[in-house]
């Protein structure tokens, strides 16, 4: 059993279940957190970055603090969206192998309220909710929240616009004597404002090593290009990070279907994720990525809260983020659990003056990633245009006899001289598309 986390006073059933997990070391915010919430009675806000073991560092202590015994609901975990909820759940799950029966719930948006309904019907020690949802079952008179003592308000950056709103209406419903924990990536003036209304005035703040754990691992990059190549120069990235797993991220819903379009025109392995797809659609996208399906997900801000996918390798800002939270919660895809990763920032000229601004204010070093000269791009696009054609499933509607007749006017080549005759006739097509388009632009 690990000796750090019984240092921290974790006992020791939880100790076993983290040793079935391969868990052995605490992370930094686990250190300063764990004893606080166990030892302490104050409201806590800690601050942490994604990737930085956020959820056993409140979990682990509020799963030891439950009194099992007690039928009531005693903490809720509200959470942004329903696919961070869902993973702080099976994460909570996953902590009570060893431990007592500490019932736990998780009843967010986006899916019918009736089977939740009747789930809370059974003794519920922990709920996981989203904001909107939560609200929903309270007016319902379907969950008890008035003797809570526990609230816990997990990447409250990502919810705050939600929170100002729906806050005011869970607080009504539970004990002013509560403890609340509120946890963030960053600390805007909006989150200060919800600290300052609806916690007490002996807060305890914690902060993760920013620098050590927030970006360890992670290469930031940029590359600057002209609108009219972006897109061919995201292919090549791709091609070359062919077989890992990545997530693109686009301001708009529109962006997103528009280039999922693109690469699946290109034969890349992807799926696209956002707020005005199903529930249904947007879980089966995203266990098809969970479980390696999918190579890539490209996604809007919001729809990505939740992945906690250690093989994701890279992410790319194909729009840079309107904000710095955003660009902190993008590239914390990737590299976590320990792991390396790239966050590849494609750029047009206007943009490159806002470089120097996120590495002031975020405290990073960004490299600039050189994109293929004229003739590489042109070869690169050579073998994304042979593995297009690896990849399209056979015209089962081409009658046999037509099929015959071609292959009797190939049968005398062979492989190499077919090869040969198709890449020529492709590139001498791709060439007069080329000149008629630049004609066209000089018209």
């Amino acid at each position: 059993m690990s000796k750090e986390f019984s240092d921290l006073g974790v006992n020791e059933q939880i100790q076993q279940t983290l040793v079935d997990l391969n868990i052995s070391v605490p992370t930094d915010i686990q250190k300063k957190t764990i004893p606080i919430l166990l030892n302490q009675k104050e409201d806590v806000v800690a601050l942490a970055k994604t990737g930085t073991g956020k959820t056993a560092a409140f979990g682990l202590p509020l799963l030891q603090l439950i009194d099992s015994e007690n039928t009531e609901v005693q903490a809720v975990i509200l959470a942004p969206t329903r696919e961070l909820g869902q993973q702080i759940y099976t994460n909570l799950v996953s902590f009570t192998a060893h431990g007592p029966s500490i019932s736990i719930a998780a009843v967010c948006g986006g899916i019918p309220i009736k089977p939740q309904i009747e789930r809370l019907k059974t003794t519920t020690h922990i709920v996981v909710a989203t904001p909107g949802r939560l609200i929903d079952l309270v007016q319902r008179k379907a969950v008890n929240i008035q003797n809570l003592k526990y609230l816990v308000l997990d990447e409250a950056d990502e919810m705050v616009s939600v929170l100002k709103k729906d806050l005011d209406v869970i607080a009504k419903e539970i004990p002013k004597s509560r403890r609340t924990l509120l946890f963030t990536a960053t600390m805007p003036g909006t989150v200060k404002q919800l600290v300052q209304n609806y916690m007490s005035k002996h807060v305890v703040h914690l902060e993760a090593n920013m620098k050590k754990m927030g970006h360890q691992g992670i290469d930031h990059q940029f590359v600057v290009v002209e609108p009219i190549e972006k897109l061919e120069v995201l292919l090549h990235f791709l091609n070359s990070k062919e077989g890992e797993r990545g997530i693109i991220f686009c301001k708009t819903k529109a962006a997103v279907n528009k280039l999922a379009k693109k690469l699946s025109m290109n034969k890349f392995s992807s799926g696209a994720i956002h707020g005005s797809l199903t529930q249904g659609i947007r879980d089966r996208i995203m266990g098809q990525f969970r479980e390696g399906y999918i190579d890539i997900l490209v996604a809007t801000d919001l729809a990505a809260r939740g992945i906690d996918v250690k093989e994701i390798s890279y992410v790319v800002n194909y729009h840079l983020p309107d904000t710095y939270e955003a660009y902190v919660h993008r590239s914390g895809r990737t590299a976590r659990a320990g792991a390396k990763g790239l966050s590849l920032s494609i750029i047009q000229q206007e943009e490159v003056m806002d470089i120097p601004d996120l590495q002031e204010e975020l405290g990073l070093v960004f490299r600039e990633y050189k994109k293929q000269d004229a003739e590489n791009r042109e070869e690169i696009n050579l073998v994304l245009w042979a593995k297009k054609i690896f990849k399209t499933k056979p015209n089962r509607n081409v009658s046999n006899k037509t099929k015959e007749n071609i292959k009797t006017i190939f049968h005398h080549l062979t492989k190499e001289e077919l090869i040969e005759k198709v890449l020529a006739d492709h590139v001498a097509q791709n060439s007069s598309i080329i000149s008629k388009k630049t004609i066209s632009s000089k018209k």
